[in-house]
């Protein structure tokens, strides 16, 4: 049984997903396009950060950050051997429950080009594609979507 909750992203088994997240975008895209936030930033007072674990083993992450006028989906990521297993649905329907009791009238995300598997994540939850939002700019090697909730 996967049990998503509200985690720590200094937790160990959390930091090692994230670091595996981050090598992954540096290895994909140029620095300037990779957009995650550290895992200092993950514990701002605006960021809501989840885990999803298979017993005692984390196995994804993902994170809301609360803009106050809508949601953004930050640091998704599940690990290589549990990809196809419903895990990043699970983080997903935890994110957009959390920020509805926020009450928060739209998610939006901002994801690589290249991360094809993300994509099709995103648009199984009724994700579209969208422009630049906050303070993006129009870049090569993005994809913005928006939900509303």
């Amino acid at each position: 049984m996967i049990v998503v909750e509200t985690g720590d992203p200094f937790a160990p088994q959390a930091r090692a997903l994230l670091e595996a997240s981050h090598a992954l975008l540096q290895s994909l895209f140029p620095a300037a396009d990779n957009y995650y936030l550290s895992i200092e930033a993950l514990t701002a007072d605006n960021i809501h950060f989840f885990t999803a674990r298979r017993g005692d083993v984390i196995v994804g992450v993902g994170a809301l950050a609360d803009h106050g006028t809508y949601g953004e989906l930050k640091s998704m990521f599940v690990e290589e051997a549990s990809r196809g297993q419903g895990i990043a649905d699970a983080i997903m329907r935890q994110i957009e429950d959390h920020a509805r009791n926020l009450g928060l009238p739209m998610l939006r995300l901002e994801t690589g080009s290249l991360l094809y598997a993300a994509h099709k994540v995103y648009e199984r939850h009724g994700f579209i594609i969208c422009g630049p939002f906050g303070d993006y700019k129009e870049a090569e090697f993005s994809i913005f979507m928006e939900k509303p909730l």
